[in-house]
């Protein structure tokens, strides 16, 4: 049986992560950052929480990390954990920088010092390339990264540090640069998820009016269920690799409040207003991921489409439920 460390296991991937890894047979460890209210840090693994061996540490704590490698050992090391928020990267650039690419550094080194031939997946981003396009509108591996938010700039540091481990220490790691991801799962400050529980509100009396920033940036948005099996897949391959992970198609924030508030009936002109709150002091404009390479090396097809992806997060929102009986 194959043992798997998950740092970040209660966040949006790491739940279904964990799911995915214990259908495939793992015993299945996890990294929880403590809460100050407990019964809410791990309300997305009730499914299978049973099943789960939990540890309580830290990125930015290289003591804890060594710890649990120690307790552990695990074959694979799945590192999630992060300040995952864009917007808000500006509000906390030094704690984003300390989490993001110190705490990656701090997860080598803790492998590498514990049991260095583990296989490690770093999650990286499709925010590491900023306004950066090739000149088929599509970003890939070879794309030049010039990121546009703190967020984006740890995560290149760690990219980079994720190469250098692997090449300096023959070490397993392997990075998937990931575009966007969304489910019902989704922290309720990003974009499709507040669009999906603003929408459900204003069809349930609860609300008047949805708030939002720029509605024209544009998004390649894909299921986490299927990103969380591309993260298997990798570290599944003969040897460490960089992949890209999207679905190829991209979607204005436009398009999701229109797809969405119709769906329940409504047209979302009716009910958006503008909050400079929300607006980024430099904006990344259009993510459109070319995953040719994950696709023909791995066999990586995902299942979800963008209609079907914002249809599960409708679905699936208990209020929406209560509308629809």
């Amino acid at each position: 049986m194959k043992k798997a460390l998950i740092t970040g296991i209660n966040g949006q991937d790491g739940s279904y992560l964990a799911e995915f890894l214990l259908a495939k047979g793992y015993e299945v460890h996890g990294i929880l950052k403590r809460n100050s209210v407990a019964e809410n840090q791990t309300a997305r693994l009730d499914a299978c929480y049973k099943d789960l061996n939990l540890y309580y540490g830290d990125l930015c704590d290289l003591s804890s990390l060594i710890s649990i490698m120690q307790k552990v050992m695990p074959d694979e090391v799945y590192n999630l954990a992060a300040q995952s928020h864009v917007r808000i990267s500006f509000d906390v650039p030094i704690y984003t920088v300390q989490a993001d690419a110190v705490g990656v550094l701090n997860v080598f080194e803790a492998v590498k010092l514990i049991k260095p031939d583990t296989r490690i997946y770093q999650a990286s981003s499709s925010e590491m390339f900023g306004n950066c396009i090739d000149d088929d509108g599509f970003q890939r591996e070879s794309t030049r990264m010039l990121p546009v938010s703190p967020y984006g700039c740890a995560k290149v540091f760690a990219y980079n540090l994720a190469r250098n481990y692997r090449h300096s220490y023959d070490m397993f790691i392997s990075n998937g640069i990931l575009f966007n991801h969304e489910s019902p799962r989704r922290g309720s400050n990003f974009v499709t998820s507040k669009i999906v529980k603003g929408a459900i509100a204003i069809a349930s009396g609860k609300a008047t009016e949805i708030r939002m920033g720029n509605l024209d940036a544009r998004r390649d948005w894909g299921h986490a269920k299927d990103y969380v099996e591309a993260m298997w897949m990798i570290l599944q391959a003969d040897k460490p690799e960089d992949y890209c992970c999207s679905t190829g198609v991209s979607h204005s924030v436009k398009d999701c409040c229109e797809y969405v508030f119709s769906k329940l009936g409504m047209d979302y002109r009716d009910y958006y207003v503008l909050d400079e709150r929300y607006l980024r002091p430099e904006e990344l404009e259009d993510l459109k991921g070319d995953s040719t390479k994950i696709r023909t090396e791995l066999g990586w097809d995902p299942k979800y489409t963008f209609e079907t992806l914002m249809d599960d997060m409708v679905e699936s929102d208990e209020n929406y439920l209560n509308i629809k009986k």
